[in-house]
């Protein structure tokens, strides 16, 4: 894994889950010697949900445990310029009232449903290092895409 950058709120977010999923992990123990208790197996299908969850959880778990053990955990370092952690407000330069905002988070706290892009996407690249005001460019899908930067939390 190369450089793993995360927020504060990312890494926690990771930790609660590796929690979740280790106590998970007690939960499908005790459905499969349940399941095993019940005799033949291979008709069991109490037994074979329960080991593909555990294949599933235990997959998971290894990628969390992965994720926070080489996490770079990156605070703001000022509202000044685009840097990840921020909260940024882009308004379309022809079009001003296309407003959207983005995160700016590491690669493996990318969602962007909730609007959390990574620093290594088109767009992530474009931003970082900008300051309010700047005028950004990136390409998409649509072709060519300008942004002014209108605010940076």
């Amino acid at each position: 894994m190369k450089e793993n950058f995360i927020t504060p709120e990312g890494l926690q977010k990771f930790k609660e889950e590796l929690k979740e999923k280790l106590e998970k992990k007690k939960q499908i123990g005790r459905a499969i010697k349940s399941a095993k208790e019940q005799g033949d197996l291979s008709e069991n299908a109490e037994y074979s949900a329960a080991k593909a969850q555990q294949g599933e959880n235990e997959r998971r778990i290894n990628w969390l445990k992965c994720v926070i053990e080489k996490a770079q955990v990156v605070e703001k370092k000022g509202l000044n310029q685009v840097d990840l952690g921020c909260l940024v407000e882009l308004e379309k330069e022809e079009n001003k009232k296309e407003n959207f905002q983005v995160r700016l988070v590491g690669v493996s706290e990318v969602s962007p449903l909730q609007g959390k892009i990574s620093h290594e996407s088109p767009l992530g690249k474009a931003v970082m290092g900008k300051k309010v005001g700047d005028i950004i460019e990136f390409h998409t899908p649509r072709g060519k895409e300008s942004y002014i930067i209108k605010k940076v939390d």
